[in-house]
């Protein structure tokens, strides 16, 4: 079992806060494996899968089912709700089962689909519960140098100094493969294609048909297949609309749900003190960024994912408000990726597949903005510092600097 200790820490600090606690993230990318993991730590604990018929007669049977488990001792049991947001009256139910029970179990609520946007309408949930987020591998997860967002924040140009071999080595390998664990671990192209095929068609079949109004799921599968090319450019809604010849809301609405099931997700521009910024033009990214033919695009979309990751994970643990952001002019002149703390700006990023001397657009931005910059490579040997008007910004591999990521 491939252990997700960062997740589970995560779950540990939250759980202290609140009996109650979801869990959300794409399909497949190790939630009930995490769940598991988790309840490893307690010595009473009951799962449950929405998905599984025998689990569904159960809890509709008897709604509180849990409260029968034959328990080893006094301490506190867990109980795992796993896609319990694909029933109808889920809301209710969680707001009945922690209004009763929080000070008896603690709760842990997964699913796929996004329950922070799911909980909109209907009885509320607010204050019964947190939140966090698990997503696909990333090379910081898995070769993560548990530092703190203190540490990034004193020095966020530094490189890891050990494993970085290695660190490549995951690189290339989520490059090829996604971060997705199971065709990750299993490693082959044949199979990879074969899980991507099967993946993308079953949540749109079966998740998006079965709990959204959507009608016209032959359009939005053409929608999806089209985003591969969009990667790593502002997204124009108008003209994938000419091109699917639907509405623009239509368009709009299908990319909300593909972002809604985690088959995508957006970052927004910014614009204070940036002089003739775009103003609303996204950019979209797949979570499965192996599907992402041209190389330089699909790095970019590997840095999205792992700056996505941190960011949401520094939100939902409470340390701030982050934002993942790009800088773009009506000129094109354009950073990749501006991370951002409490509306101020913190950090730029700029992914290049293969160019190592530094962007123009990244002394430009960094000098407009005042903030540490880095470029990101997909390979190297070694990194390089620079001075802009006082200011670091430092060009060196991928694998090198992400392992520092809180």
């Amino acid at each position: 079992m491939l252990k997700r200790s960062l997740y589970v820490r995560i779950w540990e600090d939250l759980a202290r806060e609140k009996n109650m606690v979801f869990l959300s993230g794409p399909r497949q990318c190790g939630k009930t494996t995490l769940a598991k993991m988790i309840s490893e730590g307690y010595t009473n604990s009951t799962y449950f899968n929405w998905d599984v018929l025998t689990d569904k007669r159960r809890l509709i049977d008897d709604p509180y089912f849990f409260q029968n488990t034959v328990r080893k001792d006094t301490s506190t049991p867990l109980v795992v709700l796993d896609e319990i947001h694909k029933y109808r009256d889920w809301r209710s139910y969680l707001k009945g089962a922690y209004d009763r029970f929080h000070e008896q179990y603690t709760f842990l609520v997964t699913g796929s689909g996004r329950l922070d946007l799911y909980r909109r309408g209907g009885e509320s949930l607010a204050g019964r519960y947190r939140h966090f987020h698990l997503w696909p591998l990333t090379c910081s997860e898995l070769h993560g140098q548990n530092n703190t967002l203190d540490q990034l924040r004193e020095d966020p140009l530094n490189v890891i100094s050990r494993n970085r071999k290695a660190c490549q080595n995951t690189l290339e390998s989520l490059l090829e493969f996604s971060g997705f664990p199971e065709p990750f671990l299993t490693a082959k192209r044949a199979s990879y294609r074969r899980w991507a095929r099967t993946y993308h068609r079953q949540i749109v079949r079966e998740d998006v048909r079965d709990l959204t109004d959507v009608k016209h799921i032959d359009d939005i599968e053409i929608l999806f297949a089209l985003l591969p090319t969009k990667v790593g450019s502002p997204l124009s809604i108008p003209s994938l609309a000419t091109d699917l010849k639907v509405a623009y809301n239509t368009v709009k609405s299908w990319l909300n749900v593909l972002e809604r099931f985690y088959l995508s997700f957006s970052i927004t521009p910014w614009t204070a003190k940036i002089a003739r910024a775009i103003h609303k033009e996204r950019k979209t990214y797949l979570f499965d960024y192996a599907l992402v033919e041209d190389e330089g695009a699909r790095f970019e979309n590997l840095i999205a994912l792992e700056l996505l990751r941190a960011v949401n994970a520094w939100n939902d643990m409470g340390y701030g408000d982050f934002g993942l952001h790009y800088v773009r002019t009506k000129e094109n002149r354009e950073v990749d990726f501006l991370l951002s703390e409490g509306r101020k700006p913190f950090l730029l990023v700029e992914a290049k597949y293969g160019e190592n001397k530094p962007s123009s657009n990244l002394y430009r931005f960094q000098t407009a903005l005042g903030v540490p910059a880095v470029q990101l490579l997909a390979s190297g040997t070694g990194f390089k510092r620079f001075d802009n008007d006082g200011r670091s910004l430092l060009v060196a591999p991928a694998s090198w600097w992400l392992p520092n990521l809180p």
